[in-house]
């Protein structure tokens, strides 16, 4: 299995309001920059979504870091899906996004690994700025 590392960041201007999500995804010293948005969305939503559209881009069964600022999306895959699957998703947020997730996800081996945002985290940064870009180009677009 090739070893992926998968860096993203979501943003909301208002939240509720228009965000992005900027993905960096690297296998050894080759890396692919994703962005996208939405004109109406939450942080928690643009966070995770940059994380799906990153394991969709994937063209074979990966190991994957997941490197995020975001401990919804960290604490999420690591410690509270297994039970809101078992809940039937019962009394959860974003539930088109984290069945969206478990598709993604279905043939990755995935750990999140969870880090300070700005903080200095080079792809951390890169990610946030290109997340910012597209809110503010989504915002634009209203």
């Amino acid at each position: 299995m090739k070893k992926i590392t998968l860096f993203s960041d979501g943003s909301a201007l208002g939240n509720p309001g228009p965000g992005g999500y900027g993905t960096i995804l690297r296998f050894g010293n080759k890396e692919r920059a994703i962005v996208g948005g939405e004109p109406h969305t939450t942080n928690n939503r643009m966070e995770l979504l940059g994380v799906i559209e990153g394991l969709k881009a994937l063209k074979e069964p990966c190991e994957v870091d997941v490197i995020s600022d975001s401990s919804y999306v960290v604490k999420g895959i690591n410690e509270w899906l297994e039970g809101w699957i078992k809940r039937n998703f019962k009394k959860v947020k974003n539930v088109d996004l984290w069945s969206a997730y478990i598709e993604a996800s279905r043939d990755h081996k995935i750990h999140a690994i969870w880090v300070r945002g700005h903080n200095g985290h080079d792809e951390n940064e890169q990610c946030d700025k290109l997340a910012r870009e597209e809110a503010e180009r989504q915002k634009s677009l209203l």
